[in-house]
């Protein structure tokens, strides 16, 4: 049965120095083994691919430092099985390599959208906004979820 909303994601790292500088090779080569790793994942649905590399990196709408990922999944369980039993942990253990503590105060977003929807970084910005007041059926985290919209009877 497929559902009749996606899991849209949206997260935030700010760079400790520019993609171009050599101690973020490790991590400018991964990206296309990332992006084809998610694009090949069961439960994919669709993700932000701007630019040249086919990558989001050149979209900056925080700050010029912050880079973005956004994507869109079949379920939570998807997008959780891609970040942390997939290579993609390796990456996420890395972290701290590349990237900065930074002053907002969520760096992950996840939303419901209905089955169709592409996210836009505009919203994507606004929901990161929302969860930093705590987490809400309209903006949650991996640690507290909340379940996609029940689709209202039609009469």
């Amino acid at each position: 049965m497929t559902s009749a909303f996606h899991l849209a994601q949206f997260n935030v790292a700010r760079l400790r120095a520019p993609l171009t500088d050599p101690s973020n090779a490790d991590f400018v080569v991964g990206l296309e083994v990332i992006n084809a790793l998610a694009d090949s994942a069961p439960g994919f649905v669709w993700r932000l691919a701007e630019g040249p590399d086919g990558d989001a990196t050149t979209v900056r709408p925080l700050d010029p430092d912050v880079i973005v990922t956004l994507s869109v999944w079949d379920s939570i369980e998807s997008l959780r099985a891609f970040s942390y039993q997939s290579a993609h942990l390796d990456y996420l253990r890395r972290r701290r390599d590349w990237f900065l503590p930074h002053d907002r105060p969520a760096s992950l977003v996840l939303w419901w959208i209905p089955a169709g929807h592409v996210p836009t970084v505009e919203e994507a910005c606004e929901r990161l906004d929302l969860v930093a007041a705590g987490p809400s059926p309209e903006a949650f985290t991996f640690r507290q979820t909340f379940p996609a919209p029940e689709l209202s009877a039609r009469r």
